[in-house]
């Protein structure tokens, strides 16, 4: 009689620790801009694992988000680029102090799948491969990513940028790459770590040193986290060990 009184105790006693565990995990809301999306959903299953909290993942253009979280969307932590970090923490939209820089990466060229690969060595041979080429695509500058801005602009600075956009396909948001596979395009101008993950293209290489962009993206906590605990239990996961090998295999560098 007792020995059953004493298991009841135990399974009693383990069912209480079960209801603890699942009481204390968290869901985790994180807004992540363009490239970074990639590693955060990479890193989340594994996180999950040993933590039983919960992360869902939302993506946008830097200026997507920038707009979303003014107008008062509500998030746990926010990669996205340091600049945009630093507006969020002076609006309070952001914990002070909370700033972390995550990880850089380049742009650039990608070609279809088995497609001859253009000599991009230089910036002349880069110029001489946009022209070339019969349509170039590359994220539309209006939906506020940082990649399209960027190469909008050096087109100007080339001095080819009207014959380029008269042949631009622009994609708003996503992938430029999927442009190339569906042949759309001929040739993309893309971040390295969103070209990288899809299948039935070919990097061709970085845009050359003299023109090359590399964004850097670093995370913020939100200053209203609901679990502020939960939410720095991730914020320190993206600059840990484990989201340096992720960084790795996606073409991106892991920064401090």
């Amino acid at each position: 009689m007792k020995s059953h009184m004493y298991r009841a105790a135990i399974v009693a006693a383990v069912l209480g620790l079960g209801g603890l565990s699942q009481a204390a995990a968290s869901e985790i809301k994180v807004l992540s801009a363009g490239a970074f999306k990639q590693v955060v959903l990479a890193l989340v299953p594994d996180f999950e694992k040993q933590t039983g909290h919960k992360v869902v993942v939302d993506n946008g253009t830097v200026g997507e988000l920038k707009k979303r979280i003014e107008d008062g969307e509500t998030f746990d932590v926010v990669a996205i680029t340091p600049g945009m970090v630093d507006e969020f923490i002076a609006a309070g939209k952001v914990a002070p102090g909370s700033k972390q820089l995550l990880a850089s990466v380049g742009v650039g060229v990608v070609v279809k799948e088995g497609a001859p690969k253009p000599d991009i060595s230089t910036v002349e041979a880069f110029k001489k491969a946009l022209l070339a080429a019969k349509t170039v695509a590359y994220i539309d500058p209006k939906s506020g990513g940082s990649s399209g801005i960027y190469f909008d602009k050096l087109l100007e600075k080339l001095g080819i940028a009207d014959q380029v956009r008269a042949k631009a396909k622009l994609k708003n948001g996503g992938y430029v790459a999927d442009l190339i596979v569906s042949g759309e395009a001929e040739l993309g101008v893309h971040q390295i770590s969103e070209i990288v993950p899809v299948k039935g293209v070919t990097l061709v290489g970085p845009l050359p040193k003299e023109i090359q962009n590399s964004t850097v993206y670093a995370a913020g906590l939100s200053a209203t986290a609901k679990d502020k605990e939960a939410a720095q239990e991730f914020f320190k996961y993206l600059s840990g060990p484990d989201a340096g090998r992720v960084l790795k295999s996606r073409g991106m560098d892991q920064v401090s």
